[in-house]
């Protein structure tokens, strides 16, 4: 299938999700996300979940962060340049939610991107070549762009792998992972 033609059959099979099925599957993901060689490093890159278009809720992938004293980063987005800037996760951290309803730090300690280890990302689909489809508006393209190259990137989604994605781009940047309620991709 195209982009186009799996964002919308993904965006329709999220909106069947109820909230318990949110909660039950983010916490299976969370529990896979425990088997991977990914927690020796020092700053984890992660979002925080548009509500409204039920994303994986990473609370738990927050709390297991937390309780390995580890440095979280959430970013806001800057939707006139298409670059997202990311803030330190502190105790007193005030967010908002933009036009999107995208969770923001309202402020913090800023961090540069070239100190970034570990970057979870959205997903509305992926393919067995760790190709992934986001909403669109190209944000993690821009931003994986400009990542150290041994930046490890692990997508998240409620639902397993396609085949194969057809129309990707050149710039396209595949992930390394890809978790899952019910498994673990490694590409």
């Amino acid at each position: 299938m195209t982009k186009r033609e799996l964002r919308k059959t993904y965006k329709a099979k999220r909106k069947a999700l109820s909230e318990n099925d949110i909660e039950n599957l983010s916490l299976a993901i969370s529990n896979q996300l425990l088997k991977l060689p990914i927690w020796t490093y020092s700053f984890y890159h992660i979002f925080l979940a548009i509500v409204e278009l039920k994303e994986v809720n990473t609370d738990f992938i927050l709390n297991i962060l937390a309780g390995k004293d580890k440095n979280i980063l959430i970013s806001k987005s800057d939707f006139e340049s298409g670059d997202m800037t990311h803030f330190l996760l502190t105790d007193n951290m005030s967010f908002k939610k933009n036009s999107y309803n995208i969770p923001e730090p309202v402020d913090g300690i800023e961090i540069s991107t070239d100190k970034i280890d570990v970057i979870f990302i959205p997903l509305l689909a992926f393919d067995k070549k760790g190709n992934r489809i986001g909403y669109g508006k190209g944000f993690y393209d821009r931003f994986l762009t400009n990542c150290k190259p041994n930046t490890l990137k692990i997508g998240l989604s409620f639902f397993e792998a396609e085949n194969e994605i057809i129309d990707v781009f050149e710039h396209d940047i595949k992930l390394d992972y890809c978790v899952t309620p019910k498994q673990i991709f490694q590409f």
